[in-house]
């Protein structure tokens, strides 16, 4: 669920009315901050708190306790003096005060080795922006380290300097790279402009916290969410229950794509795989693909039709030389299937009104690019958000699930919520991550997940294992490539189950 920040402010005092203290709230979102902040860095390093005043300051504080005990060296730069803190947060600085160390200026951290994540306790989602004075000062100091020394900055419920209601950064304001916020996903979060300061967002639950029957019924996805869609396998289970999936993907100088598709299928879990390729290029990619994924030659994409296929992925690496015959494969076929690339690129052509009088179940997967050649984009459509975008087309064309790529990725169908993906990095901005995407969504449709779960579901998984690459791996942002994500989806299959606890 999302609330407005006027929301969980009501929240709050709902729950301090039914006498739950203010302390033990805060103790609980310090302690699930300090466990998300060990998911991203699972060895202890140098953390630096720039604290405000206000409530805010005490998560920070919390989350640093519990940081210490594991090992973490917890450093201090305050904007105020501390006789200005409110009442929680003094009484958590009186238990920290001698473990930490006070920085009278960020020259101070000259010298360390290693990673520097700060932490951004300067205000919460009370805040009156834009700020001024030390506060505004502690954000630029902030944002130089992020840009200079590249610290990873961990904002607490929101990025300080961003508009509560309306989401818009102020100048200054964090630019963060996780955003931890407490209990809820908050509207503000979840504004296009905000995408860039907030970063990845990760939820802190607090289990005594009820939500109000006004809130916005969109979602972010969590593990909590995802982990019942994931079909559990009984000790009988068989390939052939695993699911059959077809792949029409590659091209001469695009056979990587066809490749990637058909391992993100076969990380994905599918039983059997079959990619159908022509045979210009099938001595090509026989000797490339996973000795689990079957190649074969067809001379017409309809021969595909006559084979007992449980999902079907379309355009990865494809090109258009044989465009007509995709487009009556995609009309004629009876299964789900999951479109991408240039398969996308072929319906924006031929128009999209034959979508309306075929009913088989589609899932596309466009980037925003792709989006504006699919929806022919106006002057008008072009003012929309990305949220708006995704529910007018799936309001037009309702037998189709949407996947909206982005750093904010947008996923909906006609009848289901408003889902966004918080997992993933910028290390994720290069080629073939999308047909890893395509071939994991049709995957796990093949095993008779629902097409909108199983956007939902690839969206998160594909994300995650790009993280873990970086956080467990010997990857960075900048290294990372498609097939090094490949490789950490069995450890984002394991996280789902492990965090949804």
């Amino acid at each position: 669920m999302v609330l407005t920040c006027r929301q969980m402010q009501s929240v709050e005092a709902e729950a301090i009315a039914r006498g739950i203290t203010a302390e033990k709230l805060m103790e609980e979102a310090g302690f699930g901050i300090a466990r998300v902040l060990q998911q991203f860095f699972p060895q202890p390093g140098h953390l630096v708190l720039y604290l405000g005043c206000g409530n805010n300051a005490g998560d920070a504080l919390v989350a640093a306790k519990h940081l210490h005990a594991k090992g973490w060296e917890i450093y201090v730069r305050l904007t105020s003096e501390v006789e200005n803190f409110k009442v929680l947060p003094a009484g958590y600085w009186c238990d920290l005060e001698d473990k930490v160390i006070i920085l009278d200026s960020s020259d101070m951290l000259t010298g360390l080795t290693g990673k520097i994540v700060i932490m951004d306790g300067i205000v919460g989602i009370g805040a009156r922006v834009p700020l001024q004075g030390a506060l505004a000062a502690a954000v630029v100091e902030i944002n130089h380290l992020r840009r200079f020394r590249h610290a990873f900055i961990v904002a607490l419920d929101l990025p300080s300097g961003l508009d509560p209601e309306q989401g818009y950064p102020h100048e200054p304001c964090v630019q963060a790279d996780l955003t931890i916020t407490i209990a809820y996903a908050k509207t503000a979060l979840l504004a296009d402009a905000a995408t860039s300061v907030v970063g990845r967002l990760a939820i802190v639950a607090l289990r005594d916290l009820l939500v109000p029957e006004s809130c916005n019924t969109d979602l972010v996805l969590t593990s909590q969410l995802l982990l019942p869609s994931l079909p559990r396998r009984s000790f009988e289970f068989h390939k052939g229950l695993a699911g059959r999936v077809g792949i029409i993907a590659g091209s001469q100088g695009y056979l990587g794509a066809a490749i990637l598709c058909a391992t993100g299928a076969l990380r994905g879990g599918a039983g059997l795989i079959t990619l159908y390729v022509k045979e210009d290029i099938y001595s090509l990619v026989a000797t490339q693909v996973p000795n689990s994924v079957m190649v074969k030659v067809v001379k017409d994409y309809h021969e595909v039709l006559h084979d007992p296929l449980d999902a079907l992925a379309i355009g990865s690496g494809l090109g258009f030389a044989h465009e007509a015959e995709v487009l009556q494969l995609i009309y004629s076929s009876k299964i789900p299937m999951v479109i991408d690339a240039d398969a996308l690129t072929m319906l924006a052509r031929s128009g999209l009104e034959r979508l309306l009088s075929n009913q088989t179940p589609k899932l596309l997967t466009p980037h925003p690019g792709e989006m504006a050649r699919l929806t022919q984009q106006t002057p008008e459509w072009s003012k929309l958000s990305r949220r708006e975008q995704a529910v007018n087309f799936t309001t037009r064309y309702p037998n189709t699930v949407l996947l909206l790529k982005g750093a904010r990725t947008v996923i909906t169908a006609f009848d289901h919520s408003v889902s966004y993906n918080a997992t993933g990095h910028p290390g994720m901005a290069t080629g073939g991550m999308g047909d890893v995407l395509t071939g994991l969504c049709t995957a796990l449709a093949a095993q008779r997940v629902e097409l909108y779960d199983a956007a939902c579901m690839g969206a998160w998984l594909s994300g995650r294992a790009s993280e873990l690459a970086t956080c467990h791996g010997q990857h960075s942002q900048e290294s990372l490539t498609a097939g090094d994500s490949l490789n950490y989806f069995g450890a984002a299959f394991e996280d789902m189950k492990a965090l949804a606890f």
